[in-house]
């Protein structure tokens, strides 16, 4: 693992998991050491020679990285040079490291570009987590000439991970995640940054609505600027046609016609807005299935999400998914349940019958 932070930690944990034996190594020594304390794998040894070498460095490093692995070490009893028998990364750009790596004369027939789709807004080897790819996409982009084993070799790693391997080419995948990940993070850092002047009593009355929005935007910004630097087209198109809706709203907001037409304009982009986000697939992928809220209000003390969560099991009701809207000031929250519809009535009838509020 070269790269001990959010995500080379979090493959280094859930690879451990299932025995590997897991070498780490980063230019910060403190943040290798770090990695190595939270059971992630053991310092790199100077003859080491692996199964795969993972590239977790930021996009502009990843082609100097892999040329420096694939360089170092005489050939090992396998006939292959290098750190590793096939290498991948994790950059969330494709096409800037293929082309650097080429244009560096590294092996292509063992390069893997790679890109797991997940990630937290906090970074670092202290932020890993083991299962933080469980369910999730991972995007492999191999080349003409990459070797079919460094495939498979890579393809098994992923789901030692527990992610879901998808392929396609760089291209593709630079302008699909420009539209799903990376103009999103701009438009969030765009809202939040309306929140840095403020005032404090206005803040106040935030609700969860602008913690959704504004999450993403505490990201690492030295990261980021890298990965839309590498990106900038495909990122800068999508921004534009936010940009371009946000202009009509607001246009329409302020200098429209009064009455049903104004309000016909920016119903428009409502609409869309909630047919677009029907088509985000569900947790196990696919359309996402239909869903029925259950609100309960909670106190704010411990072990009232088990007893909750214990009512729920005990209804025999799954629980989809799980959100807390907080009461600033107040000692109560409120936790929406997602559960089928189905199973609505069973598990209101169950709440209540032990006292909690409920409302559908």
């Amino acid at each position: 693992m070269i790269g001990t932070g959010l995500i080379g930690t979090s493959i280094a944990l859930a690879l451990r998991e299932h025995g590997a034996e897991v070498w780490l190594a980063d230019e910060d020594p403190e943040a290798a050491r770090l990695a190595v304390n939270l059971g992630a794998g053991e310092p790199l040894p100077e003859a080491a020679h692996a199964d795969v070498a993972v590239i977790a460095v930021p996009p502009d490093a990843v082609a100097a990285t892999l040329a420096g692995a694939q360089a170092r070490g005489p050939a090992s009893s396998t006939g292959s040079a290098g750190l590793a028998r096939c290498y991948t990364d994790v950059a969330s750009v494709k096409q800037l490291p293929v082309a650097q790596a080429r244009a560096l004369g590294c092996d292509l027939t063992s390069y893997v570009p790679g890109h797991p789709l997940a990630g937290r807004e906090k970074h670092g080897p202290a932020a890993a987590r083991a299962d933080l790819f469980l369910g999730r996409t991972w995007a492999l982009c191999p080349g003409p000439e990459t070797s079919s084993q460094a495939i498979e070799t890579v393809t098994d790693l992923v789901r030692a991970c527990g992610a879901v391997p998808m392929r396609t080419d760089p291209a593709t995948h630079d302008r699909w995640v420009a539209l799903i990940s990376h103009a999103p993070h701009l438009v969030a850092a765009a809202m939040a940054a309306r929140l840095e002047g403020a005032p404090a009593d206005a803040l106040e009355l935030a609700g969860q609505g602008l913690r959704d929005v504004t999450r993403i935007a505490a990201g690492d910004t030295a990261l980021w600027t890298q990965i839309l630097a590498a990106n900038a087209a495909p990122v800068a198109g999508v921004l534009a046609e936010v940009a371009a809706d946000l202009a009509e709203a607001a246009r329409a907001l302020t200098h429209g016609p009064e009455g049903p037409q104004r309000s016909k304009s920016v119903a428009a982009l409502l609409d869309r807005g909630q047919a677009g986000v029907t088509r985000i697939p569900g947790k196990h992928g696919g359309q996402a299935p239909e869903f029925t809220a259950i609100q309960v209000v909670i106190r704010d003390q411990p072990g009232e999400l088990a007893r909750l969560f214990d009512a729920a099991g005990a209804a025999g009701v799954n629980i989809e998914d799980v959100r807390i809207e907080h009461s600033p000031g107040l000692p109560v929250g409120v936790a929406e349940l997602s559960v089928r519809p189905a199973q609505a009535g069973p598990l209101l009838n169950a709440l209540e019958a032990e006292g909690w509020p409920v409302r559908r």
